[in-house]
Protein backbone atom coordinates (compact mmCIF):
# COMPACT_ATOMS: atom_id res chain seq x y z
CA UNK A 1 0.00 0.00 0.00
CA UNK A 2 2.71 2.81 0.53
CA UNK A 3 4.49 1.57 -2.51
CA UNK A 4 1.13 3.00 -4.20
CA UNK A 5 1.13 5.49 -2.38
CA UNK A 6 4.37 6.66 -3.35
CA UNK A 7 3.73 6.04 -6.96
CA UNK A 8 0.74 8.37 -6.96
CA UNK A 9 2.22 11.18 -4.88
CA UNK A 10 5.25 11.15 -7.27
CA UNK A 11 3.50 10.08 -10.25
CA UNK A 12 -0.06 11.58 -10.65
CA UNK A 13 0.04 12.23 -14.07
CA UNK A 14 0.52 8.51 -14.92
CA UNK A 15 -1.92 7.57 -12.40
CA UNK A 16 -4.02 9.46 -13.67
CA UNK A 17 -3.51 8.24 -17.61
CA UNK A 18 -3.58 4.79 -16.40
CA UNK A 19 -6.88 5.37 -14.78
CA UNK A 20 -8.49 6.77 -17.91
CA UNK A 21 -7.13 4.19 -20.14
CA UNK A 22 -8.36 1.31 -18.26
CA UNK A 23 -12.31 3.09 -17.55
CA UNK A 24 -12.14 3.59 -21.50
CA UNK A 25 -11.47 -0.15 -21.98
CA UNK A 26 -14.40 -1.30 -20.30
CA UNK A 27 -16.76 1.11 -23.26
CA UNK A 28 -14.53 0.05 -26.12
CA UNK A 29 -13.37 -3.82 -25.25
CA UNK A 30 -9.47 -4.42 -25.85
CA UNK A 31 -9.01 -5.63 -29.81
CA UNK A 32 -6.50 -5.37 -32.25
CA UNK A 33 -7.28 -2.11 -33.44
CA UNK A 34 -5.76 -1.02 -29.92
CA UNK A 35 -2.28 -2.24 -31.20
CA UNK A 36 -2.15 0.99 -33.78
CA UNK A 37 -2.97 3.86 -31.19
CA UNK A 38 0.78 4.43 -29.68
CA UNK A 39 2.92 6.39 -32.00
CA UNK A 40 5.60 3.89 -31.28
CA UNK A 41 8.18 6.13 -33.38
CA UNK A 42 7.46 9.00 -30.40
CA UNK A 43 7.79 6.49 -27.56
CA UNK A 44 11.37 4.64 -29.40
CA UNK A 45 13.17 8.47 -29.49
CA UNK A 46 11.84 9.87 -26.23
CA UNK A 47 13.57 6.05 -24.91
CA UNK A 48 16.65 6.88 -27.25
CA UNK A 49 16.87 10.20 -26.12
CA UNK A 50 16.75 10.42 -22.27
CA UNK A 51 19.19 7.26 -22.36
CA UNK A 52 21.36 9.02 -24.33
CA UNK A 53 20.98 12.56 -22.35
CA UNK A 54 21.39 10.07 -19.30
CA UNK A 55 25.02 9.18 -20.77
CA UNK A 56 26.35 13.18 -20.92
CA UNK A 57 25.08 13.39 -17.43
CA UNK A 58 27.13 10.40 -15.92
CA UNK A 59 30.19 12.02 -17.14
CA UNK A 60 29.40 15.43 -15.79
CA UNK A 61 29.94 17.37 -19.00
CA UNK A 62 26.68 19.78 -18.55
CA UNK A 63 28.02 20.63 -14.64
CA UNK A 64 31.40 21.26 -16.42
CA UNK A 65 29.61 23.44 -19.16
CA UNK A 66 28.21 25.49 -16.38
CA UNK A 67 31.83 25.71 -14.29
CA UNK A 68 33.64 27.06 -17.72
CA UNK A 69 30.96 29.43 -18.42
CA UNK A 70 30.79 30.86 -14.67
CA UNK A 71 34.55 31.83 -14.22
CA UNK A 72 33.17 34.67 -16.77
CA UNK A 73 30.84 35.94 -14.20
CA UNK A 74 32.18 39.43 -12.82
CA UNK A 75 29.12 40.49 -11.12
CA UNK A 76 25.76 38.61 -8.83
CA UNK A 77 24.06 40.16 -12.39
CA UNK A 78 26.30 38.40 -14.97
CA UNK A 79 26.25 35.51 -12.62
CA UNK A 80 22.18 35.33 -13.16
CA UNK A 81 22.65 36.27 -16.74
CA UNK A 82 24.67 33.19 -17.29
CA UNK A 83 22.28 31.01 -15.51
CA UNK A 84 19.20 31.79 -17.08
CA UNK A 85 20.88 31.61 -20.64
CA UNK A 86 22.22 28.46 -19.71
CA UNK A 87 19.18 26.91 -19.02
CA UNK A 88 17.11 28.68 -21.96
CA UNK A 89 19.87 27.23 -24.74
CA UNK A 90 20.59 24.27 -22.79
CA UNK A 91 17.10 22.62 -22.74
CA UNK A 92 16.78 22.99 -26.65
CA UNK A 93 18.88 19.60 -26.61
CA UNK A 94 18.81 18.13 -23.39
CA UNK A 95 15.12 18.95 -22.24
CA UNK A 96 13.57 21.22 -20.02
CA UNK A 97 13.57 18.61 -17.31
CA UNK A 98 17.16 17.64 -17.61
CA UNK A 99 18.38 21.54 -17.68
CA UNK A 100 16.53 22.23 -14.63
CA UNK A 101 18.00 19.14 -13.22
CA UNK A 102 21.53 20.28 -13.99
CA UNK A 103 21.69 23.58 -13.17
CA UNK A 104 18.99 24.14 -10.51
CA UNK A 105 21.48 22.50 -7.73
CA UNK A 106 24.43 23.97 -9.25
CA UNK A 107 22.44 27.50 -8.99
CA UNK A 108 21.30 26.79 -5.25
CA UNK A 109 25.04 26.11 -4.05
CA UNK A 110 26.90 28.65 -5.75
CA UNK A 111 24.15 31.66 -4.47
CA UNK A 112 23.77 29.63 -1.18
CA UNK A 113 27.86 30.83 -0.35
CA UNK A 114 26.48 34.73 -1.21
CA UNK A 115 23.86 34.35 1.41
CA UNK A 116 21.03 35.98 -0.72
CA UNK A 117 17.88 33.44 -0.42
CA UNK A 118 15.86 35.99 -2.22
CA UNK A 119 18.47 36.36 -5.02
CA UNK A 120 18.53 32.03 -5.49
CA UNK A 121 14.49 32.20 -5.11
CA UNK A 122 13.14 34.46 -7.92
CA UNK A 123 16.87 32.87 -10.38
CA UNK A 124 15.31 29.44 -9.75
CA UNK A 125 12.02 30.78 -11.19
CA UNK A 126 13.22 32.18 -14.12
CA UNK A 127 15.67 29.45 -14.73
CA UNK A 128 12.66 26.79 -15.05
CA UNK A 129 10.96 29.66 -17.03
CA UNK A 130 13.78 29.94 -19.12
CA UNK A 131 13.91 26.04 -19.72
CA UNK A 132 10.48 25.95 -20.41
CA UNK A 133 10.34 28.31 -23.05
CA UNK A 134 13.77 27.79 -24.60
CA UNK A 135 12.70 24.13 -24.87
CA UNK A 136 10.10 25.47 -27.39
CA UNK A 137 12.57 26.19 -30.09
CA UNK A 138 13.81 22.75 -31.06
CA UNK A 139 11.75 19.00 -32.11
CA UNK A 140 13.75 17.41 -28.86
CA UNK A 141 13.44 20.42 -26.69
CA UNK A 142 10.55 18.77 -24.84
CA UNK A 143 8.25 15.53 -25.10
CA UNK A 144 5.21 17.47 -26.43
CA UNK A 145 7.40 19.16 -29.65
CA UNK A 146 9.03 15.21 -30.25
CA UNK A 147 5.31 14.17 -30.41
CA UNK A 148 3.66 16.49 -32.37
CA UNK A 149 6.57 17.21 -34.68
CA UNK A 150 6.23 13.34 -35.41
CA UNK A 151 2.93 13.05 -35.47
CA UNK A 152 1.95 16.12 -37.72
CA UNK A 153 4.51 15.65 -40.65
CA UNK A 154 5.63 19.54 -39.84
CA UNK A 155 8.55 20.84 -42.03
CA UNK A 156 11.09 22.71 -40.48
CA UNK A 157 9.98 25.97 -41.85
CA UNK A 158 6.31 25.01 -40.59
CA UNK A 159 8.04 24.16 -36.86
CA UNK A 160 10.06 27.69 -36.83
CA UNK A 161 7.19 29.84 -37.42
CA UNK A 162 5.14 28.38 -34.87
CA UNK A 163 7.27 28.51 -32.27
CA UNK A 164 10.31 30.95 -32.72
CA UNK A 165 8.32 34.59 -32.38
CA UNK A 166 7.20 33.01 -28.92
CA UNK A 167 10.93 32.01 -28.09
CA UNK A 168 12.76 35.15 -29.42
CA UNK A 169 10.02 37.31 -27.08
CA UNK A 170 10.69 34.98 -24.34
CA UNK A 171 14.54 35.27 -24.50
CA UNK A 172 14.02 38.91 -24.65
CA UNK A 173 12.06 39.31 -21.78
CA UNK A 174 14.18 37.18 -19.33
CA UNK A 175 17.35 39.49 -20.41
CA UNK A 176 15.31 42.34 -19.38
CA UNK A 177 14.08 40.62 -16.11
CA UNK A 178 17.87 39.88 -15.35
CA UNK A 179 19.79 43.24 -16.37
CA UNK A 180 17.66 45.34 -14.26
CA UNK A 181 18.82 43.95 -11.43
CA UNK A 182 21.36 45.59 -9.17
CA UNK A 183 24.63 45.25 -9.92
CA UNK A 184 26.39 43.60 -7.15
CA UNK A 185 29.92 42.47 -6.77
CA UNK A 186 30.61 38.71 -6.82
CA UNK A 187 32.40 38.69 -3.67
CA UNK A 188 31.64 35.73 -1.72
CA UNK A 189 30.91 33.25 -4.55
CA UNK A 190 33.55 30.57 -4.99
CA UNK A 191 33.09 28.26 -7.95
CA UNK A 192 34.83 25.24 -7.98
CA UNK A 193 35.75 23.18 -10.90
CA UNK A 194 35.63 20.02 -11.35
CA UNK A 195 39.26 18.09 -12.06
CA UNK A 196 38.05 14.50 -11.87
CA UNK A 197 38.92 13.81 -15.42
CA UNK A 198 41.12 15.37 -18.19
CA UNK A 199 39.28 17.19 -20.97
CA UNK A 200 40.94 14.47 -23.73
CA UNK A 201 39.15 11.60 -21.10
CA UNK A 202 35.82 13.41 -21.50
CA UNK A 203 35.68 13.81 -24.87
CA UNK A 204 36.76 9.94 -25.31
CA UNK A 205 34.10 8.86 -23.50
CA UNK A 206 31.56 11.36 -25.19
CA UNK A 207 31.72 10.38 -28.88
CA UNK A 208 29.66 7.03 -28.66
CA UNK A 209 26.79 9.45 -27.37
CA UNK A 210 27.51 12.02 -29.77
CA UNK A 211 27.31 9.74 -32.32
CA UNK A 212 24.19 8.10 -31.07
CA UNK A 213 22.38 11.96 -30.76
CA UNK A 214 23.36 11.92 -34.58
CA UNK A 215 21.58 8.79 -35.04
CA UNK A 216 18.24 10.42 -33.04
CA UNK A 217 18.46 13.88 -34.69
CA UNK A 218 18.50 11.65 -38.60
CA UNK A 219 15.25 9.92 -36.63
CA UNK A 220 13.67 13.57 -36.19
CA UNK A 221 14.33 14.99 -39.19
CA UNK A 222 12.89 11.71 -40.66
CA UNK A 223 16.21 10.99 -42.60
CA UNK A 224 16.38 7.47 -41.16
CA UNK A 225 13.73 4.74 -39.73
CA UNK A 226 13.56 4.50 -35.50
CA UNK A 227 13.68 0.82 -35.76
CA UNK A 228 17.20 0.83 -36.66
CA UNK A 229 18.38 3.48 -34.52
CA UNK A 230 16.63 2.45 -31.55
CA UNK A 231 18.30 -1.14 -31.87
CA UNK A 232 21.62 0.54 -32.58
CA UNK A 233 21.30 2.96 -28.99
CA UNK A 234 20.33 -0.33 -26.98
CA UNK A 235 23.29 -2.19 -27.76
CA UNK A 236 25.68 0.61 -27.89
CA UNK A 237 24.68 1.73 -24.48
CA UNK A 238 24.78 -2.01 -23.13
CA UNK A 239 28.18 -2.24 -24.19
CA UNK A 240 29.19 0.99 -22.71
CA UNK A 241 27.33 1.90 -19.61
CA UNK A 242 24.37 -0.84 -18.97
CA UNK A 243 23.66 1.18 -15.94
CA UNK A 244 22.03 4.04 -18.23
CA UNK A 245 18.67 1.99 -18.81
CA UNK A 246 18.13 2.65 -15.42
CA UNK A 247 18.03 6.74 -16.01
CA UNK A 248 15.34 6.39 -18.05
CA UNK A 249 12.18 7.71 -17.36
CA UNK A 250 9.63 4.76 -17.77
CA UNK A 251 6.67 6.50 -16.48
CA UNK A 252 6.29 9.27 -18.97
CA UNK A 253 6.93 6.61 -21.61
CA UNK A 254 3.76 4.50 -19.87
CA UNK A 255 2.27 7.83 -19.68
CA UNK A 256 2.50 8.49 -23.12
CA UNK A 257 1.37 4.44 -23.82
CA UNK A 258 -1.70 4.79 -21.90
CA UNK A 259 -3.04 8.31 -23.03
CA UNK A 260 -2.67 7.13 -26.77
CA UNK A 261 -5.09 4.16 -25.26
CA UNK A 262 -7.46 6.83 -23.80
CA UNK A 263 -7.47 8.81 -27.00
CA UNK A 264 -7.67 5.89 -29.53
CA UNK A 265 -10.83 5.04 -27.65
CA UNK A 266 -12.12 8.22 -27.20
CA UNK A 267 -12.28 8.57 -30.80
CA UNK A 268 -14.09 5.42 -31.88
CA UNK A 269 -17.35 7.12 -29.33
CA UNK A 270 -19.05 9.15 -32.59
CA UNK A 271 -20.64 11.26 -29.90
CA UNK A 272 -17.52 11.99 -27.50
CA UNK A 273 -15.45 12.37 -30.64
CA UNK A 274 -17.59 14.84 -32.34
CA UNK A 275 -18.44 16.79 -28.90
CA UNK A 276 -13.95 17.15 -28.77
CA UNK A 277 -13.41 17.68 -32.02
CA UNK A 278 -16.01 21.07 -32.10
CA UNK A 279 -14.74 22.24 -28.68
CA UNK A 280 -11.07 21.88 -29.97
CA UNK A 281 -11.74 22.61 -33.90
CA UNK A 282 -10.25 26.67 -34.50
CA UNK A 283 -9.15 27.04 -30.91
CA UNK A 284 -5.96 24.84 -30.23
CA UNK A 285 -4.00 27.48 -29.44
CA UNK A 286 -5.71 28.83 -26.05
CA UNK A 287 -6.97 25.31 -25.43
CA UNK A 288 -3.61 23.90 -25.70
CA UNK A 289 -2.88 26.92 -22.64
CA UNK A 290 -5.44 26.26 -20.63
CA UNK A 291 -5.26 22.56 -20.85
CA UNK A 292 -2.13 22.77 -19.75
CA UNK A 293 -2.91 24.58 -17.04
CA UNK A 294 -4.87 21.86 -15.12
CA UNK A 295 -3.07 18.50 -16.92
CA UNK A 296 0.34 19.73 -17.59
CA UNK A 297 1.62 20.47 -21.27
CA UNK A 298 2.86 16.98 -22.27
CA UNK A 299 -0.45 15.13 -22.15
CA UNK A 300 -2.67 18.12 -23.16
CA UNK A 301 -0.58 17.77 -25.97
CA UNK A 302 -1.36 13.99 -26.42
CA UNK A 303 -5.05 14.51 -25.59
CA UNK A 304 -5.95 17.62 -28.41
CA UNK A 305 -3.78 15.83 -30.91
CA UNK A 306 -6.68 13.63 -31.34
CA UNK A 307 -9.52 16.20 -32.09
CA UNK A 308 -7.38 18.69 -34.16
CA UNK A 309 -5.53 18.63 -37.50
CA UNK A 310 -4.00 22.46 -36.76
CA UNK A 311 -1.20 20.95 -35.42
CA UNK A 312 0.89 24.63 -35.39
CA UNK A 313 -1.31 26.16 -33.57
CA UNK A 314 -1.49 23.48 -30.80
CA UNK A 315 2.38 23.04 -30.89
CA UNK A 316 2.53 26.82 -30.07
CA UNK A 317 -0.06 26.04 -27.31
CA UNK A 318 1.34 23.47 -25.50
CA UNK A 319 4.56 25.37 -25.04
CA UNK A 320 3.13 28.60 -24.04
CA UNK A 321 1.11 26.86 -21.50
CA UNK A 322 3.66 25.46 -20.22
CA UNK A 323 3.71 28.76 -18.28
CA UNK A 324 1.01 29.36 -15.54
CA UNK A 325 0.75 27.33 -12.57
CA UNK A 326 2.92 24.94 -11.02
CA UNK A 327 1.65 21.83 -12.98
CA UNK A 328 1.38 23.48 -16.51
CA UNK A 329 4.61 22.04 -17.05
CA UNK A 330 5.57 19.09 -14.70
CA UNK A 331 9.51 20.41 -15.69
CA UNK A 332 8.54 22.99 -13.01
CA UNK A 333 7.94 20.48 -10.65
CA UNK A 334 11.14 19.74 -10.39
CA UNK A 335 12.70 23.08 -9.33
CA UNK A 336 9.86 23.74 -6.57
CA UNK A 337 11.21 20.09 -4.91
CA UNK A 338 15.10 21.30 -5.62
CA UNK A 339 14.58 24.64 -4.14
CA UNK A 340 11.31 23.89 -1.06
CA UNK A 341 14.14 20.49 0.13
CA UNK A 342 17.19 23.60 0.62
CA UNK A 343 14.41 26.44 1.99
CA UNK A 344 11.83 24.21 3.24
CA UNK A 345 10.33 27.80 5.29
CA UNK A 346 10.48 29.60 1.48
CA UNK A 347 7.77 27.00 0.06
CA UNK A 348 4.89 29.99 0.32
CA UNK A 349 6.64 32.43 -1.07
CA UNK A 350 8.20 30.81 -4.07
CA UNK A 351 4.80 29.78 -4.70
CA UNK A 352 3.31 33.15 -4.80
CA UNK A 353 6.55 34.42 -6.78
CA UNK A 354 6.29 31.37 -9.34
CA UNK A 355 2.91 32.64 -10.11
CA UNK A 356 3.37 36.01 -10.25
CA UNK A 357 6.32 35.72 -13.14
CA UNK A 358 4.84 32.56 -14.79
CA UNK A 359 1.39 34.97 -15.35
CA UNK A 360 3.62 38.23 -16.53
CA UNK A 361 5.08 36.19 -18.99
CA UNK A 362 2.17 34.03 -19.80
CA UNK A 363 0.03 37.03 -20.56
CA UNK A 364 2.57 38.73 -22.51
CA UNK A 365 2.70 35.92 -24.83
CA UNK A 366 -1.01 35.53 -25.22
CA UNK A 367 -0.72 39.58 -26.17
CA UNK A 368 1.66 38.54 -28.86
CA UNK A 369 -0.63 35.60 -30.30
CA UNK A 370 -3.38 38.32 -30.30
CA UNK A 371 -1.21 40.81 -31.85
CA UNK A 372 -0.24 37.99 -34.72
CA UNK A 373 -3.75 36.76 -35.06
CA UNK A 374 -3.50 33.50 -34.14
CA UNK A 375 -6.14 34.00 -31.09
CA UNK A 376 -9.26 35.98 -31.92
Amino acid sequence: MKVLKMIFKNETVFCISFLLAVLSAFVVHPDQMYLAYPDYRTIALLFCLMIIVGGFQSLGVFGMLGHFLLKGAGSIRGLSLIMVLLCFFSSMVITNDVALITFVPFTIVVFRMSGRVERVLKLVILETIAANLGSMATPIGNPQNLYLYSIAHLTAGEFVQAVFPYAGVSLIMLAAVVLVEREEPLLDVVVKEKTEFTKGKIFRQMVPYLALLILCLMVVFRILPYQPVLICVMIVVLAVNRKLYLSVDYFLLLTFLCFFIFIGNMKRIPEISSFLVSVVEGRELLTGILTSQIISNVPAAILLSGFSSNFSALLTGVNVGGLGTLIASLASLISFKFFSREYPDKKGAYMIRFTIWNGIFLIVLIGEAFLLGQIT
